[in-house]
């Protein structure tokens, strides 16, 4: 028996229940993140079991203690809030729980039977449903900014304004400029002032620079498991990729990844040299995908390099002033802006990788991903590599069509 399918199950049939469910969830993951620390899978490396827990964990809090909770999406300027020791809930990442308890089609089915566009992203979908079953308890503050997603704004908008919770929007120039960061900076400073009021604390400039100084020192670990990882076989499976979206972005200044990377860059010295053919991917690892989850995970044939997301800022914030650094950051995200800064770290990426393939994983909802895709295309062929695209869908299952998939995935793993 499959303990995940019998007890989404047991959710499926309490959906009518929203405390019910809530509380189910709760433990759900109490569970798991119990049972990953105590039957650790011996197929990873500590590292990995270290980064697996703590996802779970930062799922959890804020989910358990709303009333120091804010929500983020993943772009959000987390550094203010981590310096604040408030529990941040990234929406995205709730979704792809959600999807593992393997109930995203009842929450986007939620969202849409109550007039919700059906060409919404299913990570927003998935977010509204709950918040319309009334699973998720509201937050004290919601953030995002409109930089990269044109969803975020107008689903945060929604559900601050259901739910009568205060929202905050930055305002991320597309292109940089002197005045773009001032006007950025000026933005982030009325946020501390306001999380400030609403959470009845200070936020100390000096512990600011503090997440911001060990956000730098991370980064400096990242380029270091770079240059290991093209002739590395560290990542066993998809879910490990896309959890270190945790500690890339929204966790990022935090001491818990920067011990995370500090084990990843050992265990990468360490791991065998990968013996099969890599892949690197474009946007997201599709790790609910039924035949890459055959072809990938704990594969000794093919090895995942990781994906670009992690990887869309890597230079160094400024310490002194961490407002003007953060400004700086959110504006040159390599996402941010025009195609051509994704096409640069892409390249980059290739370059510092060396992948035998890349493989463009286009989410549905997601715009801007597909709008790239025949320019990431033309890249890929000039860096003579083969290239594949995928339409589908992250977290809704059902609109991944698997049989068109295995072909189009076999043909690509031939040309390797």
């Amino acid at each position: 028996m499959d303990p995940i399918r019998f007890y989404a199950g047991i959710l499926r049939q309490n959906m009518d229940n929203p405390r019910r469910i809530s509380n189910m969830i709760d433990f759900g993951l109490s569970v798991a993140y119990y049972y990953v620390s105590v039957f650790r899978d011996k197929r990873l490396p500590k590292s990995l079991q270290y980064l697996n827990r703590y996802s779970i964990g930062r799922i959890r809090s804020p989910l358990a203690n709303p009333d120091n909770s804010v929500w983020v999406n993943l772009f959000a300027p987390s550094e203010l809030v981590t310096a604040m020791d408030i529990d941040p809930l990234f929406m995205e990442a709730y979704s792809s729980f959600m999807a593992g308890f393997l109930i995203e089609d009842l929450l986007i089915d939620a969202a849409e039977t109550r007039g919700l566009s059906n060409t919404l992203c299913s990570f927003h979908k998935t977010f509204l449903g709950a918040n319309e079953l009334g699973i998720v308890r509201k937050p004290k503050y919601i953030v995002t900014t409109s930089m990269i997603c044109d969803g975020n704004i107008p689903t945060f908008k929604y559900l601050a304004k259901k739910l009568e919770v205060p929202l905050f929007v930055i305002d991320v120039p597309y292109s940089y400029s002197q005045d773009g960061v001032k006007y950025v900076r000026k933005q982030l400073v009325e946020l501390a002032y306001e999380l400030e009021r609403c959470f009845n604390r200070r936020l100390d400039i000096d512990k600011l620079r503090e997440v911001v100084r060990t956000e730098n020192q991370t980064r400096a670990l990242m380029k270091k498991y770079l240059a290991y990882a093209g002739h590395k076989c560290v990542v066993p499976a998809m879910p490990f990729e896309m959890y270190m979206l945790f500690a890339s972005h929204v966790f990022i200044g935090s001491p818990e990844v920067l011990a995370f990377y500090r084990m990843l860059v050992e265990d990468t010295k360490q791991a065998p040299d990968k013996t099969g053919k890599s892949v690197l991917f474009i946007h997201l690892v599709p790790m609910f995908e039924k035949n890459f989850e055959r072809y990938f995970n704990f594969s000794d044939k093919l090895h995942i390099l990781g994906f670009d997301l992690n990887y869309d800022f890597m230079d160094e914030i400024d310490e002194k002033d961490p407002f003007l650094g953060i400004a700086e950051k959110l504006i040159l995200n390599s996402l941010n802006g025009e195609a051509t800064r994704r096409l640069s770290l892409i390249a980059d990426l290739v370059n510092k990788l060396n992948p035998d393939g890349v493989i463009q994983f286009c989410h549905l909802g997601c715009k801007q991903s597909m709008g790239s895709r025949f320019l990431i295309k033309e890249l890929i062929g000039k860096l003579g590599l083969p290239f594949l695209h995928i339409d589908g869908d992250f977290v809704d299952k059902r609109n991944n069509q698997e049989g068109q998939n295995r072909t189009r995935i076999e043909a690509f793993l031939e040309m390797l």
